[in-house]
């Protein structure tokens, strides 16, 4: 069947062929839309949320404050004041005469009542319209509390999801060099990009700490405002989801002369990789010798029942179409390991760079899509008659209205995916899917049911 793609998305839409490789990315949001593409404030929420020691108000229509409450599920090992939702309510009149007074008054509450170490007050569409003084209130709510009070410029309206990662870089980056560095390690780095769903960031401490690297601070997922002050002392920044926190690195770098490297704990390949870059960079022989053997440890037990599943996955065929083009790479490869095809993958944040790394990884006919819509992605699930479907909450309704198989890669999975262990959580997952008895009831597999119970009565 031919696949429906409307005229205005024509270039952001390429499969994988003999014509040259272009592929139209990162464009603005449309404001008001719930659209595939989240907005500028979203972003700056997704990254800074799981401070789980900060204060987060959103200053605007209570609208806006519905992404706020445990939007990814980020866990902490201790404090949970990110789980609690605060918004100044914004009502006609306040948009009529100014929100500050309310701004200020609720921040002065808030602060006295849970004792915050710092406080981000997100502005949203509506005050950038009316010209709210966010950075004035901040300084002088900061002043009067005695702790850092940030305003993270975040209105919806400026661009996309991607220019919210940048505000809430921002935002971070006033912390950073305020705090004491005394003590820490030469042989140090900081988790930036990783949001710790189900856990996993705990996972990632536990090998570097098996290397004899210490952890100064994770940014942000179980992260504490005390270790993005001294963030700064950190020999390295490790960067996974570089959509989001790759600006921060970049600010570090500039003004500390603190190196960066891209990494991904997805996967067996990248995980791998991800330690030995650590390693390289620290030029230890010790600390490669514990990473070699880290490394074939895991794998020791991991690849004897990775490959009972590929003997049962081999030929099936996979979507994707995840937040950060990042983590497309890595699930590619997985599926490649397990023996899968994957015949369609896109994310909603790729840059030109991440989408030609899609395009040399893939195979011949993949279709590489941005920025995708759910009419959109229901034709190309129907047309590749693929197997099983890997999104986040908002895709899943749709393979599962398709009678596809789905696995959740966003905010909303409880499983580790990240690590050696996650891998194998994965490959688990994907099994019990993709071979579940559950699916020949389908109407899509009506026909080969028919022909199933032919061949099985004869």
């Amino acid at each position: 069947m031919e696949s429906v793609i409307f005229e205005e998305r024509q270039n952001q839409v390429h499969r994988k062929g003999k014509q040259p490789f272009d592929l139209a990315c990162n464009k603005d949001s449309l404001a008001g839309a719930v659209s595939q593409r989240a907005c500028v404030f979203c972003g700056s929420r997704v990254v800074l949320y799981p401070i789980a020691d900060a204060l987060h108000l959103v200053h605007g229509p209570i609208g806006c404050a519905a992404y706020t409450w445990d939007i990814r599920g980020a866990l902490s090992s201790g404090p949970e004041l990110h789980r609690l939702s605060f918004s100044t309510d914004l009502q006609e009149r306040d948009v009529i005469f100014g929100g500050e007074k309310k701004l200020y008054r609720a921040l002065k509450e808030l602060i006295e009542r849970h004792h915050p170490k710092a406080a981000f007050v997100y502005s949203t569409c509506i005050v950038g319209l009316i010209g709210d003084d966010l950075e004035g209130v901040c300084k002088k709510a900061g002043k009067k509390t005695g702790i850092p009070v940030l305003p993270v410029q975040s209105e919806g309206f400026k661009g996309n999801k991607r220019a919210g990662y940048h505000a809430a870089c921002q935002a971070m980056f006033r912390l950073v060099g305020t705090g004491d560095t005394t003590g820490i390690s030469k042989k140090s780095l900081n988790i930036l990009g990783d949001f710790n769903l189900a856990g996993e960031i705990w996972i990632i401490r536990d090998y570097f700490k098996r290397m004899g690297i210490e952890v100064v601070a994770n940014i942000t997922g179980d992260g504490r405002v005390g270790d993005l002050q001294r963030a700064h002392g950190a020999a390295l920044n490790v960067v996974q989801c570089s959509g989001a926190t790759m600006d921060l690195a970049l600010m570090m770098e500039e003004v500390y002369g603190i190196p960066h490297v891209r990494v991904s704990y997805f996967g067996v390949e990248d995980m791998a990789e991800s330690l030995y870059t650590v390693a390289r960079f620290f030029d230890d022989p010790k600390v490669m010798e514990r990473t070699r053997k880290l490394v074939r440890d895991e794998l020791a037990g991991l690849y004897p029942r990775l490959q009972e599943f590929r003997r049962a996955l081999t030929g099936k065929k996979a979507a994707i179409y995840v937040g950060g083009a990042f983590k497309a790479f890595s699930l590619v490869k997985a599926f490649r390991l397990l023996g899968m095809e994957v015949v369609l993958v896109g994310s909603q944040t790729g840059t030109p760079q991440d989408y030609q790394e899609l395009h040399d990884i893939t195979d011949e006919g993949t279709i590489i899509v941005d920025d995708s819509n759910p009419l959109e992605l229901s034709s190309f699930l129907k047309e590749k008659d693929v197997d099983i479907f890997v999104g986040g909450v908002k895709e899943r309704p749709i393979a599962y209205k398709l009678g596809v198989g789905f696995c959740d890669h966003n905010h909303e999975r409880k499983e580790a995916l990240e690590g050696f262990v996650g891998m194998l959580n994965f490959a688990q997952e994907v099994y019990n899917t993709v071979m579940s008895p559950v699916w020949q009831f389908v109407p899509r597999k009506a026909g080969v049911r028919g022909q199933w119970s032919v061949a099985s009565n004869q």
